[in-house]
């Protein structure tokens, strides 16, 4: 939800406009607004000739936070985990007051609907993979994602590779989830407490999975937990290209899973059964085809993607 801060901003900084840090004293050329949350505000920039987001906000405790968690997933060995930080530093406007911004990676890339709707069912299997690694590396560090949804996804290109584009709500292990949206929230469906532990996102990566098929989401019918965990279910078996993945999907939703590589295991066997069996059902009816097809694609760009 976007708060008054937020708003604020927007008559603040405009496009064109420079914005020098206090101690540091780079200069950031202000592009365009990319988007607004409940701590601040991203902005595209460019500095020394080169295009950086910019993320500015008068809440410099949860400002500090989420330079933390960015500093700390930098530590992770090959890390793909959200952008890279470039420059932690304080603003001050032209009447005298101050603001904390951070300036990190400039992520570019496809929206993940679009692309998986241009290029081919296949891929599903693919991100599910690429995140899952993602989320076994963040959740060995000691971190939760906790807001993971579709809009903090990105496709990039060279690799074609799934990026986390915004890592307000990461909490630590054990906590109460700072942040979160309704439809990819266990809490808001009943199904789980709010607290930071790996099947917390785990819930949400199959809530972020369904939203590519499902753009208008879809709410529950009451908070009771058969009601709500019948309606997820429908959803998922109502999509013939997640057919192969549903008893794993369905597990991250009743938290049957504890951790992502749990997870990530189960979705691996898939693939690999399905590759195992590609060449005896040649001669099967068309569905069959069509729906190990798929599989074996995709676990072939999976296994190509970690030589990358």
């Amino acid at each position: 939800m976007m708060n008054k801060i937020s708003r604020k901003h927007d008559f603040l900084i405009k496009p064109g406009m420079k914005i020098t840090g206090k101690w540091h004293n780079h200069t950031y050329v202000i592009k365009k607004k990319l988007g607004s949350g409940a701590i601040g505000t991203v902005y595209l920039c460019e500095t020394k000739g080169s295009y950086a987001a910019l993320k500015i906000s008068d809440k410099s405790a949860s400002m500090t936070t989420e330079v933390n968690v960015l500093k700390s997933l930098g530590k992770v060995q090959g890390n793909r985990l959200g952008p890279s930080l470039l420059d932690v530093d304080d603003w001050i406007n032209p009447i005298g007051q101050k603001y904390t911004f951070y300036v990190m990676e400039y992520i570019k890339g496809e929206a993940v609907r679009p692309f998986i709707q241009q290029n081919g069912n296949e891929w599903i299997g693919v991100f599910m993979l690429q995140l899952l690694d993602d989320l076994e590396k963040l959740h060995k560090s000691g971190w939760v994602f906790g807001d993971l949804k579709l809009e903090n996804l990105l496709i990039t290109a060279s690799p074609t590779r799934i990026r986390w584009i915004d890592v307000g709500g990461t909490t630590l292990i054990g906590r109460a989830i700072k942040e979160y949206t309704e439809f990819y929230d266990r809490g808001y469906w009943g199904l789980g407490s709010r607290r930071a532990e790996p099947s917390y996102d785990l819930f949400a990566f199959v809530m972020v999975i369904l939203s590519i098929y499902y753009p208008h989401k879809f709410h529950r019918e009451n908070p009771s937990q058969t009601t709500t965990t019948t309606t997820i279910f429908k959803k998922i078996d109502a999509i013939k290209t997640l057919t192969p993945y549903s008893i794993c999907l369905k597990k991250a939703i009743t938290g049957k899973y504890e951790t992502s590589a749990q997870m990530k295991q189960a979705i691996q066997t898939v693939l690999y059964q399905a590759e195992k069996n590609h060449q005896e059902i040649t001669n099967q009816k068309p569905f069959l085809m069509e729906s190990v097809g798929i599989l074996f694609v995709a676990g072939g760009y999976y296994f190509i993607s970690l030589l990358l």
